[in-house]
Parts: structure tokens; sequence; C-alpha cells
């Protein structure tokens, strides 16, 4: 859903509303682990601490979903649960205009007792874009490293989308960029 003005929550709680009975926009869940032929499939994996008070501070952050806490790029409703079939709308501010789009947790990563956590989400057809992307910390046992990784397997899926995918692409390449800089902040205190 494209917008000249930001929406109001009245009108970001109707969308949320219609987006829970609808349909992801793609199969098979679980793309994004895999680089599909045929399909965008960007990632971005990026050192943001270190040793387990760093994983535990990545990992809360990821559940509050800081990773959209970008100012031009926000998730409704905040802070939404992270289990399947939670439905959120990303609010994106680009160019003038918004954007609201629909996408369900469609699986988690990891546990509670895990050095590994994460979730994914899908698209559903009120999103620009169509796929799945993947949002995961962990501790990498060798160095100790906490690691934040972006999957993403993306097209098309409106046709401003598709005028516009020189821009698209930029903005996703801009919100795994800034999304890695509020993880390693969010980490790091």
């Amino acid at each position: 859903m494209y917008l000249l003005r930001r929406p109001s929550a009245n009108q970001i709680d109707w969308f949320l509303r219609e987006s829970r009975e609808l349909p992801l926009s793609y199969a098979p869940v679980g793309i994004v682990k895999e680089k599909p032929s045929g399909r965008r499939f960007d990632e971005q994996l990026i050192v943001i601490g270190r040793g387990p008070d760093d994983f535990e501070r990545a990992r809360s952050a990821l559940t509050a979903w800081k990773q959209f806490d970008l100012g031009w790029v926000e998730i409704f409703p905040p802070p939404s649960r992270i289990e399947v079939g939670t439905v959120v709308a990303v609010l994106i501010r680009h160019l003038g205009f918004w954007s609201l789009n629909g996408a369900r947790v469609v699986y988690c990563v990891g546990g509670a007792d895990e050095a590994r956590f994460g979730y994914a989400y899908g698209t559903l057809p009120n999103h620009a874009e169509g796929g799945e992307e993947l949002f995961e910390v962990f501790l990498d046992p060798a160095s100790s490293d906490v690691m934040y990784r972006i999957r993403a397997v993306s097209w098309p899926q409106t046709m401003l989308a598709r005028i516009g995918q020189p821009i698209v692409r930029a903005l996703q390449a801009r919100f795994r960029r800034h999304s890695a800089a509020v993880m390693t902040r969010a980490t790091r205190g």
C-alpha cells in the first residue's frame, strides 16, 4: 500500500486486521535457507559484539525488532511477538512517500538455551516485494564473536516496485547497512 502521507494509527490498525487472514505471497516457506535460482538473494553477515553478554543483548534487540528502529523504517505493532503466525506491518518512508507492507513470521531459529536466535518473515500479497527475510544472531563458537545475519530472497510484487527496481535495490542495501548498525549499537550497549 503506497501513501502520500504517513498513515494514521487507525489506518495501520486497519491494515494489520486486513492482513491477518491473507495467505503468503510465495512458496515454499524456508526459501531463504538456500540460494534459489532465478530469485534475488541477499545476505549480510557482520560482527556486532563479543561474548555471551553481548549475545544476550543481541537476542533481546532482535526480540524487540530493533533492526527496524531506523527512523525511515518501522514495525507495527511495536514490539510484536516472535512466534510463527504473528503478522506485522512494515512502514517505510522513501522518496517523499510511504509504503505499508504486510508480513508474517514463518519460522524461528534457535531457542532460549542456544547460542543462536532468529526468525524469518514471509511477505503477504499486500507487500511491495515478494519473498522471505531471515534475521539471526549467533555466537561463533570458534571466536566468541556475536554475528548478525540478514538473508533475503525477494522479487517485485507490485508495478511500482517493478518499475523502480534500481531504487528498491538501493533501499534494500541501505536497510541492511542501517539494520546492522542499529544491532551493533544495541548489542554493545
